[in-house]
């Protein structure tokens, strides 16, 4: 029996989703370990065990702080766990004890974020280059959610790819019943789900859609997400470039999301940098076809369920997006690859596969 430490503070970001299900059904494969979740304040009441063998902690710890490089390391030493599991790179580099570590990619060393301080954002993406590197060496086994990350943090971080296993992240299709959008009702349109951030590519993904909407006059492309300051970047970029359509949701519910995955068009998927490429796989899940950017890891995740285009060719984004707009033959092809793409993906898979790594990490 040992002690594992799971840190769950990212458990309500983007990719808290990994960190939810892999809690979910650790609880349902391990009744021999002691399990010890690290919960932010704010949401220690919105997660509940189901397995005795786990037990939540409060780690009022931010990311990326001197709070966690000392606060968190003394906790943590004081939880005198056998294993600690990182669902993401951050964590005191202090820290001596063994350690597995999530590392989901590498975009936040590579890409800057015009929507923040420059010089704050360039020193704490400096901060995390050296963080990613050291992480990746002190840790027991790595974990990746694709080959292509895999082979990425390999040769980024110079560590044996032996040491890296990829475990595939899943998608389940939305329960919640699905809510109409008003403004949405009836119309055709494009969707993006997720964050504006620039590694997503999607300045331009609007002006692809621009060239698309001149045949496709009533054509509408919903941007889905919550409403930041790179979102209000990009509708600046369009309307100073006069383009019509351009719907941005905000937050959206379980709900509302679903009705937009069942009544879209076609997924547009324009990003230069993924780790897995989750939404896509949600789209696919809803019967929605994917028009997809050829980078990283992407055709390795859809394999043939999407129609993919070179994400810096405005023109083959076009010319892709259109094809899946007007052949169905194309259509019919890819909504059944995308059924049975989706069928290769399985969180169970992934909680087991994860405490495979865990024993192995144990006996290092």
């Amino acid at each position: 029996m040992a002690k594992i430490v799971i840190d769950g503070r990212e458990l309500r970001t983007s990719t808290g989703r990994y960190v939810e299900r892999l809690l979910h059904y650790l609880q349902a494969l391990d009744n021999e370990n002691d399990y010890t979740v690290l919960l932010k304040p704010q949401d220690f009441d919105g997660w509940q065990a189901d397995n005795p063998k786990f037990k939540k902690l409060a780690s009022p710890f931010k990311e990326f702080t001197f709070g966690e490089q000392l606060g968190f390391w003394r906790q943590l030493k004081k939880l005198k766990p056998d294993l600690v599991h990182f669902g993401m790179t951050h964590q005191p580099v202090l820290y001596r004890g063994r350690v597995v570590t999530t590392i989901h990619d590498l975009t936040t060393a590579r890409f800057a974020n015009p929507a923040k301080n420059r010089l704050i954002f360039g020193f704490k993406q400096l901060v995390y280059r050296v963080v990613i590197k050291k992480v990746a060496k002190k840790s027991k086994m790595l974990i990746t959610p694709s080959n292509f990350v895999k082979d990425d943090v390999a040769q980024y971080a110079n560590v044996n790819p032996d040491q890296i296993i990829v475990t595939y992240e899943a998608a389940d299709k939305i329960t919640h019943k699905p809510e109409p959008i008003s403004e949405l009702t009836g119309k055709d349109f494009l969707l993006y789900v997720g964050r504006p951030n620039p590694h997503k590519n999607l300045a331009r993904a609007v002006e692809a859609f621009a060239i698309v909407q001149k045949t496709h006059p009533n054509l509408k492309f919903v941007l889905a997400g919550k409403f930041d300051a790179n979102f209000q970047l990009l509708k600046d970029f369009g309307g100073s470039q006069a383009i019509k359509g351009l719907v941005f949701t905000d937050f959206v519910s379980e709900g509302q999301l679903r009705w937009l995955y069942e009544n879209a068009k076609a997924y547009v998927f324009p990003s230069l940098s993924e780790g897995f490429g989750l939404p896509g796989l949600e789209a696919m899940a809803h019967g929605l076809l994917v028009v997809s950017s050829n980078a990283t890891c992407l055709p390795e995740i859809y394999g043939d369920a999407a129609h993919y285009f070179d994400p810096k060719d405005t023109a083959d984004m076009v010319s892709k997006i259109s094809q899946v707009l007007d052949n169905p033959g194309l259509q019919s092809r890819l909504k059944e690859a995308g059924q049975k793409r989706i069928q290769k993906y399985s969180w169970q898979k992934m909680a087991f596969q994860t405490l495979e790594v865990y024993r192995q990490a144990l006996t290092k």
